[in-house]
């Protein structure tokens, strides 16, 4: 797996982040799912394709179990076996930054994998249902297929024969502020993020406090393609505490940047002119190293190099 996949993912696999995203994007804010209800889930599984076996795997998933007082007092379906938890769902989160015709077509293999793995279970174990959720992160809408009819022509005789399958895909920069003020986890920091800068172009950070500052940067940096989000962490000035203090160091990085450009490129265009003032009349070859070398303070090497740039 590459390391921009494991990046990626480290925030959500938090509890309270994980649930914190199902609570709001399932259940409109309601606490339903609870962070110590959660556990990690298989993300890899096989598959066969012309005898070769190929692997497969989700961003991140978890099951969600409650006791079996909760069950009753829920009034789940079914005769529950006698043991203290119970399986209620699988829940999975995609991540995607770019839109993905073929997603229906992941999502059901996904899908189909666990339901697959469930029928080897033992028998007194019920089914339960995979949730699957798409995070889509891009600034246009999701305009590509939701489901697998979308994805391919099916003659209408064979309609009734052929079973359709939807994606549950959540446009994360076209969240409502109301939908962003439910998060009570770090994620509410990275949807209202992607939220000012799809509707502002601009981004007013919040002081709210980082549970999670190192997952929050590294999830940042690949969403935004900004690596200066991950830099932050390897300065020496101590860790952030909010989003407010993150974009103070991003910008200062930026600036200290420019500014490194700016006198580099002053520099070579100080020496290209000296170079070519001496070249114009006449001075030696090795006197112009000298002085290139005593000016600008660079190394022999550098000085000749420069010189026999510009000199020629």
């Amino acid at each position: 797996m590459g390391e921009k996949d494991i990046t990626e993912k480290l925030l959500e696999e938090h509890n309270d982040v994980f649930a914190d995203i199902v609570n709001v994007l399932l259940f409109d804010g309601k606490k339903v799912v609870k962070e110590e209800s959660l556990s990690n889930a298989g993300n890899i599984s096989q598959y066969k394709i012309e005898n070769e076996i190929h692997e497969q795997e989700r961003d991140v998933s978890k099951v969600w179990t409650q006791s079996r007082e909760e069950v009753k007092r829920n009034n789940s379906v079914g005769d529950e076996p006698e043991r203290e938890d119970v399986v209620i769902a699988m829940y999975g989160l995609e991540n995607q930054t770019e839109i993905d015709k073929e997603m229906p077509f992941r999502v059901i293999g996904y899908d189909g994998a666990k339901y697959r793995s469930q029928v080897n279970r033992k028998e007194k174990d019920r089914h339960f249902p995979v949730v699957t959720m798409v995070l889509y992160f891009g600034e246009r809408h999701w305009d590509k297929n939701k489901s697998l009819y979308e994805g391919m022509i099916v003659p209408e005789y064979l309609e009734p024969y052929v079973n359709d399958y939807k994606i549950n895909v959540y446009e994360i920069a076209y969240l409502t502020d109301e939908q962003v003020e439910m998060f009570s986890s770090d994620f509410k920091m990275v949807a209202d993020y992607f939220v000012q800068m799809r509707k502002n172009k601009n981004y007013q950070p919040s002081k709210e406090t980082i549970k999670h500052v190192d997952e929050v940067l590294k999830l940042m940096s690949v969403l935004t393609k900004d690596d200066r989000f991950i830099k932050v962490q390897q300065e020496e000035e101590g860790e952030v505490k909010n989003m407010c203090e993150v974009l103070d160091r991003v910008e200062n990085r930026g600036i200290a940047k420019g500014l490194e450009q700016g006198i580099a490129q002053g520099i070579a265009q100080g020496i290209c002119a000296t170079i070519k003032i001496a070249k114009k009349y006449g001075a030696p070859r090795e006197s112009l190293i000298k002085e290139i070398k005593e000016k600008y303070f660079l190394s022999e090497q550098e000085a000749e190099e420069r010189v026999d740039k510009y000199y020629s």
